[in-house]
């Protein structure tokens, strides 16, 4: 969140900035500010756009705690029974039934490039190294975070929303997955919203 803030204040108040030192010198300064003038608005919008994903892993780390897992399987392609936008995914253990394994995938594409070059199958070893181990939190059967351990494997960092998005015309229910009606309220307090428990 502190990077957020940041970003949004340091592309608007350089863009502010600039404007003043601009109109205050020859035209010829403009104009070499010129790409900033172009580029800061389009950073300042981006950066608006990663506050809804921070505010909602909050949610998250305050309703589930967090696993370090080890091996867990992922890939870069699209999961059939998955609907929607799907940019990679990850499949953990149903809570509820531990030989069923859930995907749940990166719905959004905005800080996920650090993923996908470590999640690739041609990605080199000392990549693919990198997230051998994961923290995660959530729940498989609807929502979770997931992070890449620091270098001293402390704490987590990069973290990612993950979301449980397999088409509800494929039959599965929640209950389906053994979640009660508990396991569903503490979803809902994760920001899920269940269409059909």
């Amino acid at each position: 969140m502190v990077m957020n803030v940041a970003g949004l204040i340091g592309w608007a108040g350089g863009w502010v900035a600039l404007l003043g030192i601009s109109t205050y010198r020859p035209n010829w300064v403009a104009w070499a500010f010129m790409p900033y003038f172009i580029y800061a608005p389009y950073r300042v919008l981006t950066q608006l756009k990663y506050f809804p994903a921070a505010f909602l892993m909050l949610r998250v780390l305050r309703t589930y705690p967090w696993q370090i897992m080890r091996n867990v399987p992922r890939g870069l392609t699209k999961r059939p029974e998955v609907t929607g936008k799907q940019y990679g995914w990850f499949e953990f253990s149903n809570p509820a039934c531990q030989d069923q394994r859930l995907p749940l995938v990166f719905s959004r594409h905005l800080r996920r490039e650090w993923w996908a070059r470590r999640m690739a199958p041609r990605a080199k070893p000392h990549l693919k190294a990198d997230i051998e181990t994961i923290w995660f939190a959530g729940d498989p059967r609807f929502i979770g975070l997931v992070a890449a351990p620091s270098r001293r494997g402390t704490a987590p960092r990069r973290m990612h929303v993950v979301e449980q998005r397999i088409d509800a015309r494929s039959g599965w229910r929640f209950a389906d997955w053994g979640a009660t009606p508990d396991d569903i309220e503490r979803g809902r307090r994760a920001g899920v919203h269940p269409v059909r428990p």
